[in-house]
Parts: structure tokens; C-alpha cells; sequence
């Protein structure tokens, strides 16, 4: 039986854009696991009731219901043992730190450059949530928050300079080969790549190098993700 997962979708349900969910789409592709996705909008609070909290993704394994793209990440680990997402305890850790400073740094960077162009590629039943939880969010209009990502875009690609650093001496972030910590990066990456036209990176920085290589795993699975 396929594990179903319900992914946030556009307004074009093959647009799946949400950073999270593209961290367990790669993760369930390194194991090898089939996958079932069920487009979710903001909106259909309802329609992951069962899971007992109101965001994606979530995923349905058997009887198994589990929310949140960490505890995901540890449940298929833990469930599915090889391939490994995290090589073992210490892997563990190390994705534990890439999370909370994609979570936390990479996240709030990128939402400044692209949260309008989201309203563009939303559902329409999702527009009025999502311009109004955003705008408490950010306290301005989303149009104020994105006016000026073009000076701006350089400070947050300041930011990732610890990921070129490590990229310098290794392929991976996981070392000799992908692992959940460079999934949680270019899951990340994955949510402009796929609500917006604006280059969050550089044409010249050396994480696209790097970026090229997770968009090729797994036959082309972020390559060929529906962009707007």
C-alpha cells in the first residue's frame, strides 16, 4: 500500500510549492517509498482533521498518521531503515541543527523575497487567508514586505555562505552522498523555485552546482516540478 500524503498545492494542483513537504517528497524518494499526494490548500483545514493539527504535510502509512516534516523525516527512518536519511545517531544531530537554522534563517529570508508572488499562485478561496495571516505576520502589506528584494536579496544570499563553506569540500551536505540535511536545504529552495520567477540565488554562486545535483536525484523529481 502507498503512503498518501496530503502536499500544500497552487491554484494548479500539480503546483506543489510548500518547503516542508518538498523535504519529505525528496526524503520518500531517497527510500524508495511510493508515495500518493492529495493537493491541499490553506484552506481544507478540514480535510487533515484526523491528524489533529491543521498543517501539511502529513502523511497516512497503514494506520499510521504522522504531521510535521521532521517527525516524518524520524518515522520513516525509523520505519524504513535503508536507505538512511540520517546515518545514525550523529547524522541525526547534524540534520537536527540544518532544520532549525533552515527553519529559522532560510525561511524568514526567503519569505521576504518572494511572499507576494505567493498570492499570485494561491487557490483562490486561499487569497484572502493568505494576504491577511501574512500581513499580521509581517505587519505591513505584502507588496511593502517583497518592495525592496532586489537590495535585499543580497543580505539573505549573505546568509548562506556556511553552506558554501561546506560545499567546498564535500558534494554533499551529508557528506559522500545526499542525506535528510540536503533535503531540508533544497526542500527549502524548492519554495521559491516553484511559486516564483525572482533568483534567490546568484547565477554565479557555487550552490547551484550543488542544487543541479538534488534537482537530478531520484530521476528528475525537483527538476521537473510544475513553476508558475
Amino acid at each position: 500500500m502507498n503512503i498518501i500524503m496530503h502536499d500544500l498545492a497552487g491554484a494548479d494542483p500539480a503546483l506543489r510549492f510548500s518547503p516542508y513537504c518538498w523535504r519529505i517528497r525528496f526524503a520518500l524518494a531517497h527510500k524508495g517509498l511510493p508515495v500518493e499526494t492529495i493537493a491541499w490548500r490553506f484552506t481544507d483545514k478540514a480535510a487533515i482533521a484526523f491528524s489533529e493539527q491543521e498543517r501539511v504535510p502529513v502523511i497516512r502509512d497503514g494506520d499510521t498518521v504522522v504531521s510535521d516534516s521532521w517527525a516524518i523525516a524520524e518515522y520513516l527512518d525509523k520505519q524504513y531503515e535503508t536507505p538512511t536519511l540520517f546515518g545514525g545517531a550523529a547524522g541525526r544531530a547534524h540534520a537536527r541543527f540544518v532544520n532549525a537554522w533552515a527553519d529559522s534563517i532560510m525561511l524568514g529570508g526567503i519569505a521576504r523575497l518572494i511572499v507576494r508572488d505567493v498570492l499570485d499562485i494561491v487557490d483562490a478561496k486561499d487569497r484572502d487567508y493568505f494576504r491577511k495571516s501574512r500581513e499580521e505576520r509581517f505587519g505591513v502589506s505584502l507588496e511593502d514586505v517583497q518592495m525592496e528584494r532586489e537590495s535585499g536579496v543580497s543580505r539573505f544570499r549573505e546568509t548562506l555562505q556556511p553552506l558554501r563553506l561546506v560545499l567546498r569540500q564535500q558534494n554533499w551536505l551529508g557528506g559522500a552522498a545526499p542525506s535528510y540535511a540536503d533535503f531540508i536545504v533544497a526542500g527549502t529552495l524548492m519554495w521559491p523555485r516553484c511559486c516564483s520567477r525572482f533568483a534567490v540565488l546568484a547565477g554565479h554562486d557555487p550552490l547551484n552546482a550543488w542544487f543541479e545535483r538534488v534537482l537530478d536525484l531520484f530521476g528528475g523529481l525537483g527538476r521537473a516540478a510544475r513553476r508558475p
